[in-house]
């Protein structure tokens, strides 16, 4: 059994990116009484975790990953009494709440900050990252000069108006004096303000945090081993006060991160296995080269085992120690619907929801809302605009968001368009929400489909279709079958013992059962998913068995 808190084995987490989630005061911005309205439609789809990107006060001059007060929540989004009824109302409904935790950095405007920046030392001098003179560039590293009156240049973790608080470096140079040890008293107490931090947030009910940019912390720390130090402390502190709390990882090294006390990992832009999945091609990513063809794409290109054998390895490599995750989306990503329709997209969401780890969903991805190109910058959002837009509930002009062109932050999308929405898609049963509520049933429902399930590939060739698996826990056996592709697709492969096939969920697939093989018969862009009980009489265990056994090259 993986470690963590038990109420991870049957999660599916919801991201909500405040701001343009659900304005419910007319103000053109989302907020957390919005949220807390709009739990009754979350727990009707099904999701049981969300988490929440920061909400706390800010410039947003980084859409709140900037912050100004870890303690307080910004007002455009309420107060901290509003963030406590939203917690205490997910609760009512058995859902939990995690919060975005931002260590690597803070907003300028932060008061410890504009300590940090005075030429008189004080008890914040050592609290950030800062050269001893304004006119030394920090070694591999970003920094910022001729900002204040401190003669130093202060490093940045993103942009420039996020400092680095102090964690030390592992392995400071002599060169540089003003490159601190983990153990000098600035890192130390820049590690007790964290855990201040998170007591004060956990004791208020969150149950757990999102950890953003957690690999980079300690600076010099190459093999990341002083950061994973930091993190395990943290954990072991956790445990002995919060033991439910968990702790989910931007860092895309599961290996690492859960090794350091991580609950759950998932995939960053840079991992070329998720990548390969979903966003290989040119229109579908940001920043990162792309990587040729994805093996979700109705040209029927892309190759499975780009994805597979690096995702095994990880399994693999961390079996016992979490979660490794894969998201639909997030506020980093161009959007899972990148030219992609509603087939397109079931096929897809029937793999992320039944696959072992703790599925993320992000807002709109579960309509099927657009990514939208060449919008302007918001709060600093560059080319990431496109995937935050205001979240599609009905078709009123601005989706449930104000007009007033003076506070509305992103552009909505064209009311007149053809373009999904929360209420259409509630009352008709072939929409992708209701396949995505009807995934996430099933999912919570068979303990072998949540993330403790062991996962078992049974068809998985490269550059050809379709891929198959099995999730199987005690007694329980699913086959899940997937052809992306616009061309019809079959196989045959080892499968033992026979049993009988019950189809729970599938569109254009049939899988046949004979003694000691199975054939699957797939449509152009389908989908299955099969429970197979073992024939009366027992036979052998199907961990054990040629199912357990890929019929892969």
């Amino acid at each position: 059994m993986l470690k963590g808190p038990r109420w991870l084995r049957d999660a599916v987490l919801y991201q909500v990116y405040p701001q343009s989630f659900k304005d419910s005061n007319g103000d053109g911005i989302g907020d957390l009484p919005g949220i807390t309205a709009s739990l009754d439609y979350l727990e009707w789809l099904g999701v049981n975790v969300i988490w929440i990107s920061p909400c706390f006060v800010s410039p947003f001059q980084d859409a709140g990953y900037d912050i100004a007060d870890h303690y307080k929540v910004a007002s455009r989004y309420g107060t901290n009494a509003d963030l406590q009824r939203l917690i205490r109302a997910a609760h009512s409904r058995d859902m939990r709440v995690c919060l975005d935790l931002v260590p690597g950095h803070t907003s300028i405007e932060h008061p410890w900050f504009k300590a940090s920046c005075r030429h008189k030392r004080n008890q914040y001098s050592d609290r950030y990252v800062w050269t001893d003179s304004g006119w030394k560039q920090a070694p591999n590293l970003d920094s910022i000069r001729g900002y204040s009156e401190r003669n130093g240049a202060y490093i940045a973790n993103f942009l420039y108006c996020q400092p680095a608080p102090n964690y030390g470096f592992a392995k400071p140079d002599p060169k540089h004096p003003w490159q601190q040890p983990v153990s000098a008293p600035g890192p130390m107490a820049t590690r007790q303000e964290l855990r201040r931090l998170m007591d004060f947030w956990l004791k208020r009910g969150i149950d757990g945090f999102r950890v953003d940019m957690a690999s980079s912390l300690v600076k010099n720390d190459p093999d990341a081993r002083q950061t994973s130090r930091l993190w395990r402390e943290i954990r072991a502190w956790l445990d002995t006060q919060h033991p439910e709390a968990v702790l989910i990882s931007e860092w895309g090294d599961p290996v690492r991160s859960l090794s350091a006390g991580f609950h759950i990992d998932y995939p960053l832009l840079g991992n070329r296995y998720y990548m390969s999945l979903l966003r290989a091609e040119p229109r579908r990513v940001l920043v990162v080269p792309p990587l040729g063809h994805s093996f979700f794409d109705r040209c029927g290109r892309g190759n499975i085992r780009e994805f597979l054998d690096e995702y095994l390895r990880l399994l693999r490599a961390t079996r016992g120690r979490g979660h490794i995750s894969l998201p639909s989306s997030n506020h980093d990503m161009v959007r899972v619907s990148c030219d992609r329709n509603v087939a397109d997209l079931k096929v897809i969401y029937t793999m992320l929801l039944t696959m072992p780890g703790v599925p993320f969903i992000y807002q709109g991805d579960e309509i099927g809302m657009r990514h939208l190109r060449n919008l302007p910058s918001k709060e600093g959002s560059l080319d990431r605009t496109g995937c935050r837009t205001p979240m599609q509930w009905d078709r009123s002009r601005n989706a449930g968001f104000s007009s007033a062109p003076a506070r509305k932050l992103y552009l909505p999308c064209d009311p007149n368009a053809n373009r999904p929405t929360v209420a259409d898609q509630m009352s008709d049963p072939h929409s992708l929400l209701q396949h995505i509520r009807n995934l996430i049933a099933l999912r919570r429902r068979v303990p072998a489909l949540q993330a403790d399930g062991e996962f078992r590939p049974l068809y998985a060739r490269a550059n050809a279709l379709p891929f198959v698996y099995a999730r199987i826990l005690g007694k329980d056996r699913f086959v899940v079958a997937l052809n992306p592709s616009a061309a019809p697709a079959a196989a045959v492969f080892p499968f033992s013992p026979g049993g009988t096939v019950e189809t729970v969920m599938a569109s254009g697939a049939q899988l046949d059962l004979k003694t000691g093989r199975a054939k699957i018969a797939m449509k152009g862009v389908s989908y299955g998913v099969f429970a197979v009980t073992r024939p009366a009489g027992g036979g052998k265990s199907a961990d054990s068995s040629a199912a357990a056994r890929p019929a892969c090259s």
